[in-house]
């Protein structure tokens, strides 16, 4: 099976996530529109648990990503447009993650979830997105958002 770029490897992409459903989902439709999706694409799903997401020692257990309604929906759309999916959850600093994972798992591209924004904010991608797209020489896609 070959992937996108049709080199007969799969194709690998990143796709960092937020709990907002609307921006996963927009997301994972670009990944599985891909060409050759249905057998051809892998997606390492990420979701990373911010500083601000501290629960109890005790509950501790219970803190997966894939207990996240937009990446539980979200992964299983991709499985069922036919790409492979990974699922990886995290604690700390969201741009030192997603990049850290990129290079790690040597993705052929990584997936964000844009915002739109107001007019005067059109100019300027979020931190995170700057951040990632700014250190790192690994193609990033940044897909459309609602408005914010």
């Amino acid at each position: 099976m070959t992937g996108p770029v049709g080199v007969g490897a799969m194709y690998h992409v990143l796709v960092p996530m937020d709990a907002d459903e609307d921006r996963a989902m927009t997301q994972v439709r670009y990944v599985a529109d891909l060409p050759e999706a249905d057998g051809g694409v892998k997606a390492t799903v990420l979701f990373i648990f911010g500083h601000g997401d501290d629960i109890p020692e005790e509950w501790e257990k219970f803190k997966s990503a894939n207990r996240i309604g937009s990446v539980r929906h979200a992964t299983e759309y991709l499985e069922d447009h036919g790409v492979e999916v990974e699922l990886l959850d995290e604690s700390g600093d969201t741009s030192e993650f997603i990049l850290r994972e990129a290079e790690d798992r040597a993705v052929d591209a990584i997936v964000l979830g844009g915002r739109k924004r107001s007019p005067a904010g059109k100019a300027l991608f979020g931190s995170v997105t700057q951040s990632v797209i700014l250190n790192t020489d690994i193609p990033v896609v940044v897909t459309g958002g609602r408005p914010e």
